[in-house]
């Protein structure tokens, strides 16, 4: 949300429906890495100040850099479906890469998108056009866990949102590592990889794609 409902392309970076996803759209909103500070990228203790912030149509992303930003998009993914976000081609060509990781069944939120600059020349991202295409797939279960019942960190999240580490234990209570948050393969029934519950037989994993309209398409 918005939605919108057919592909959007005369002059601009395509956006919207597609066959078998939707395109997303970047917001105006821009963190701009410097070094100007000199610190140090450290994901358990960022320091915003390694970042400009920015409100422009236009965002120029300096050479080997990166920026992150937000879609317009407003996301709420359905407890049996994953979602998969690839670059653009347009951008792709231009040496411009999008890093977008999955978002999980029940996640909802602004998506946080890292755009990087792997050229040695300056970058122009358009606001308010497309930036990656997102696809969805169905599960035939739902998960057993998903992103809001173990209370993820990114749940609701709003506008371009830094990286966090969680305070507290994890919220399903496991321990080992192994465990699947509810999307890996074996997920659903089988709470840890390789490992049946009692009283459970294992079933073949099936995929299916869902489009944005809705249908269902085996894979």
């Amino acid at each position: 949300d918005p939605f919108v409902e057919s592909q959007v392309r005369a002059g601009v970076i395509s956006y919207g429906l597609s066959s078998y996803g939707y395109d997303i759209r970047v917001a105006d909103e821009f963190k701009v890495f410097t070094n100007i500070n000199n610190t140090v990228i450290d994901p358990k203790a960022f320091d915003p100040r390694s970042f400009v912030d920015l409100k422009t149509p236009v965002c120029i992303v300096p050479p080997n850099s990166f920026a992150l930003a937000r879609t317009i998009e407003y996301f709420r993914i359905p407890r049996d479906v994953l979602t998969v976000c690839l670059g653009k081609s347009t951008y792709a060509r231009c040496g411009i890469i999008v890093n977008v990781t999955p978002f999980e069944p029940e996640w909802e939120g602004h998506v946080t998108i890292e755009i990087s600059n792997t050229t040695p020349l300056p970058a122009k991202i358009y606001a308010n056009e497309g930036i990656a295409q997102v696809l969805f797939f169905e599960s035939d279960e739902q998960c057993e866990v998903s992103y809001k019942d173990k209370a993820g960190k990114y749940q609701q999240q709003r506008g371009v949102t830094l990286p966090k580490i969680s305070a507290g234990p994890d919220a399903t209570g496991c321990r080992d590592a192994e465990t699947i948050q509810g999307h890996g393969a074996d997920s659903g029934r089988h709470g840890v990889r390789g490992r049946e519950r009692p009283g459970h037989r294992r079933r073949p994993h099936r995929r299916r794609v869902v489009g944005v309209d809705g249908r269902r398409h085996p894979r």
